[in-house]
């Protein structure tokens, strides 16, 4: 037997249960298992809730019921589980109702899709079991991925319960006059056939044939302009919305010159205003040779002009919105496909006209036979040449710009003017701009934002043409008017509250009127309500009906794009229900995107072969990694991501977990109780890492206190790897193996352990859901889960920094003496620290002399054989190969006894012998 086996059995090396490896994709669904058989959400609400601890509700938005979880699904719902198992650590009572927002085109595209010709009902019924497969899915996930809720009771706004509640919200603004039928235009999807609200746009770069055309002036115009043949030219992008042109509109500020113009084998009068004559010079080919005229553009105001291939007059009009960035400063008027066309229009008069049927093909209405039934997109280049033919084409190009696309059928959408259903924003505007500013917006910034679209916002469009949602709760007369009834409306929630609002589409005409005592002949509307209507209730459907939730919530949390979606959906709908905000705070986070910064897509990243499924990563690498990722990134600006990026984490993972189980492994046999050293009798070094301990504590409080995860992940992954592992570990390892169980210097030590240890794994916890609760469990000392505990408290006792600030100084000594060793070790005078003596100079009135002077301190510390300092000048080491042997042991270089060990090691092993 060698002398150094001999003492393997005095030595207290590390035990511990906690396995060095997580293997979390096997162990993590195990655990879950036991987390969800004792009821631990409902146990960490309990103990809360006997606490009379205070509230704090963060308000789920609700995923779409469709498709798998993606890595951005996992980002936020993740962020949300950050927030609330910090928040419930943190003292409050946090629950959390998850839910999922059921109803909507993309659903209805992809079931119509897989078999026409279905009734209403069957879609509907198709509908519900495609939602639910995909709720049982993404519950599955969000549980996998370590969220805590209440995922047996999830809100759904396809429930007969919050349907109702959305018709009541619908009734109240009934009530107060918010609600008006009109021909208006708004955005259509001829691709899915229905209006679409503004969130559900997506912009695209699109190629369009740009044309300059001329309007001739009449005769009557002409002479009050006092120049005959004179024309207006006008450009657009959109040639297909010529027919529907009833007018030109002109700013009244700027400044309009008459120019004639020849070239081409032409001569033309045309009306331009000043900054872009040049343009249509280069455009047209053809060049100016004189102006005739300059005059204001309310000049123009009233007069006419004659439709270029119609037989019928535009009358020119004042725009504020016209612009002189391109085209002729003069802008064809279309009240039936355009905003700024309508409210243009009906200052003026003009009327609405939008000879375009749901398809998308022109109708009878166009006045021009060879186009109808023709698509208005391959109407371009007929209009065109029509145009050509009658001489007022003047130039054309093409033009390359931004154009909004259904975001789910993918196809261009076009403005078109139907019956619709609004919610007039008249009185709601002003209220929910008021209440804007009386909400803490996360990052600031996004205030601006929501103010913004709401105070652009044009009046909501609330009808759908589609069968998959709530139905709008309108009925007309035998003349076809509108029967808008607050009453009625909250009649039909009474009765979707008991039979769902499948009794809408399977009762006929007659038998829902003798239901709601309407008169017979009544018809229903087949429209559904806006789906951001149904999200936009769930204040009212969730937070007013749960009695463990309130109104309004303390926290909402989605994406940067949920501005103009679901936190103004949300504002609006609160406005008019309750006159206030439903949030009292905001946060957004960035979106997931490539490393070129593009929104990562499910569809783009399957074509390239890249996963971007939760499940994916979760499945392969576990979810505590997942977790960790989420904290570790910068949820304030967009995230980039790709799997090489996500495996970076793992890496300070395997730190994290070493940490907790080196900790663990040395308070082997520690009880709290009985080994406790106090504060004042600590070692500098156990006092300083309490020090570090209550700083670190401090800074994570505050951060999860602030939404800041990044920052609780940098300083505990800071204090573990350098401060842990790089010093105090390192430099106390000596002492926790060879020591005496019950010395002084190494009990001081575990006491120090056994804090660090229990403030790690509740710091963790909401980051490391699985890991904390394993090493939680895995010590000897622990009750319950992690997630039941408080958050640990900074210590006023070290909160001086006294220990710090000479630990600090030590350190800059040992960056010195290293140096000196380093080059003693690049020779081969020696192997290794310990075998190093060092001769150390250091600078008169050194505040640590007397620690360096201590030799069982300086060997420890610095981990070398001997020290030998002297006051000098300035700081300075040099190295040597020690005298001593080394201690079979300690492995340590000291001066030995008899026995052949260093006086510390006789003493341990004398005492064990004893024993």
């Amino acid at each position: 037997m060698s002398s150094e086996s001999q003492y393997k059995d005095t030595l207290l090396l590390p035990q511990t249960t906690f396995p060095m490896r997580g293997d979390l994709v096997d162990n993590e669904p195990k655990r879950l298992a036991i987390w969800e058989k004792q009821g631990l959400y409902q146990k960490i609400l309990g103990r809360r809730r006997a606490q009379n601890a205070p509230t704090f509700i963060l308000h789920d938005g609700p995923p779409f019921a469709n498709g798998d979880v993606h890595m951005g699904t996992a980002l936020n719902k993740v962020l949300k589980d950050l927030v609330v198992k910090s928040k419930t650590m943190a003292g409050f009572t946090a629950p959390f109702v998850p839910g999922w927002d059921c109803h909507g085109l993309p659903i209805e595209f992809k079931v119509v899709k897989q078999a026409t010709g279905l009734e209403p009902a069957e879609i509907r019924r198709r509908c519900t079991e495609f939602a639910e497969k995909f709720i049982d899915i993404q519950r599955g996930s969000f549980r996998r991925l370590g969220v805590f809720g209440d995922w047996e009771n999830p809100y759904l706004t396809m429930a007969p319960g919050y349907e109702a509640e959305i018709l009541r919200v619908f009734a109240k603004l009934v009530e107060s006059g918010s609600v008006y039928q009109s021909k208006k235009p708004v955005q259509w999807s001829y691709g899915a056939q229905t209006a679409l609200a503004e969130a559900e746009v997506e912009y695209q770069d699109k190629e369009s044939t740009a044309i300059f055309v001329k309007f001739p002036m009449t005769p009557e115009s002409s002479s009050k302009l006092g120049i005959g043949n004179a024309a207006m030219a006008i450009w657009t992008t959109t040639p297909w919305t010529l027919p529907a042109n009833l007018g030109v509109a002109v700013h009244p500020d700027f400044t309009y010159e008459v120019c004639q113009f020849e070239g081409n084998g032409r001569q033309e009068i045309l009306i331009v205003v000043k900054e872009l004559v040049a343009e249509l010079e280069t455009k047209s080919g053809m060049r100016r040779t004189s102006t005739l005229k300059s005059l204001k553009g309310r000049e123009l105001e009233h007069l006419e002009a004659r439709h270029p291939f119609l037989d019928r007059t535009s009358k020119i009009i004042l725009g504020q919105f016209v612009t002189t960035d391109t085209g002729t400063g003069a802008v064809h008027i279309a009240p039936g496909h355009g905003a700024d066309d309508y409210v243009a229009g009906q200052q003026y008069g003009l009327g609405i006209l939008s000879p375009v049927d749901d398809e998308g093909n022109f109708t009878a209405e166009v006045g021009l036979p060879q186009l109808v039934g023709k698509h208005v997109f391959k109407s371009n280049e007929p209009i065109i040449e029509l145009l050509e033919s009658k001489g007022v084409l003047l130039a054309k190009e093409v033009y390359r710009h931004s154009y909004p696309h259904c975001w789910r059928s993918k196809t261009p959408i076009i403005f078109r003017a139907v019956e619709q259903f609004f919610i007039s924003l008249e009185t709601l505007r002003g209220k929910a701009l008021d209440a804007i500013d009386k909400v803490e917006w996360l990052p600031a910034k996004n205030r601006n934002r929501i103010y913004g679209t709401v105070e652009a916002r044009p009046d909501w469009c609330i009808s759908r043409q589609r069968t998959w949602g709530v139905p709008l709760p309108v009925f007309f007369d035998a003349d076809g008017k509108a029967i808008l009834s607050a009453e009625v409306a909250c009649k039909v929630a009474d009765l979707v509250e008991t039979q769902g609002t499948n009794i809408w589409f399977e009762l006929s005409d007659e038998e829902l009127a003798q239901k709601l005592g309407l008169p017979a002949g009544v018809k229903k509307c087949r429209d559904t309500l806006d789906v951001w209507i149904d999200s936009g209730c769930s204040h009212v459907a969730v937070l007013e009906k749960h009695p463990e939730l309130h109104a309004p919530a303390d926290l909402y949390l989605e994406a940067t794009d949920q501005h103009r979606g679901w936190f103004q959906s949300s504002l609006m709908m609160s406005i008019a229900w309750r006159g206030t905000a439903p949030y009292k705070s905001v946060l957004t986070h960035g979106f997931v995107v490539d490393k070129d910064k593009k929104k990562i897509s499910k569809s783009d990243a399957a074509k390239a072969g890249k996963p971007t499924d939760a499940a994916h990563f979760y499945n392969k690498y576990g979810s505590d990694i997942l977790r960790l990722w989420v904290s570790s990134v910068d949820w304030q600006s967009e995230v980039p991501f790709s799997e090489d990026l996500f495996k970076q984490v793992a890496e300070p993972y395997r730190r994290l977990r070493n940490t907790l189980r080196i900790l663990l492994g040395n308070l082997d046999g520690f009880d709290a109780g009985m080994d406790r050293v106090a504060p004042s009798h600590l070692p500098l070094l156990d006092q300083w890492i309490l020090e570090r301990l209550h700083a670190v504590v401090a800074e994570c409080r505050k951060a999860y206190e602030q939404y800041e995860f990044r920052k609780v992940f940098n300083a505990v992954n800071q204090f573990c790897s350098t401060d842990l592992s790089a010093i105090y570990i390192d430099a106390t390892k000596d002492r926790m193996y060879c020591d005496a169980k019950n010395s002084v210097r190494r009990r001081a030590s575990q006491t120090a352990m056994y804090d660090v240890f229990n403030a790690l794994a509740k710091l963790l916890a909401p980051i490391l859901a699985f890991t904390a609760d394993e090493a939680w469990e895995h010590a000897t000392f622990t009750e319950g889960s992690v997630h039941e505990q408080d958050f640990p408290e900074p210590d006023p006792a070290f909160a001086s920094g006294a220990a710090t600030a000479k630990v600090n100084r030590l350190l800059e000594i040992r960056r010195t003496m290293q140096t000196a060793i380093e080059e003693q070790i690049q020779a081969k005078t020696f192997m290794k620290n310990n075998e190093a003596a060092v001769t150390l100079v250091v600078p008169e009135k050194e505040p640590v002399y007397d620690l360096l002077r201590d030799r069982q301190f300086a060997t420890e510390f610095f981990i070398i054989a001997d020290l030998d300092v002297s006051a000098g000048k300035k700081l300075s080491a040099k190295a040597a190969k020690t005298s001593h042997k080394m201690c079979p042991r300690c492995r340590r270089y000291e001066p030995l006894g008899k026995s052949g060990l260093c006086a510390r090691c006789e003493s341990v092993v004398q005492a064990v012998s004893h024993a």
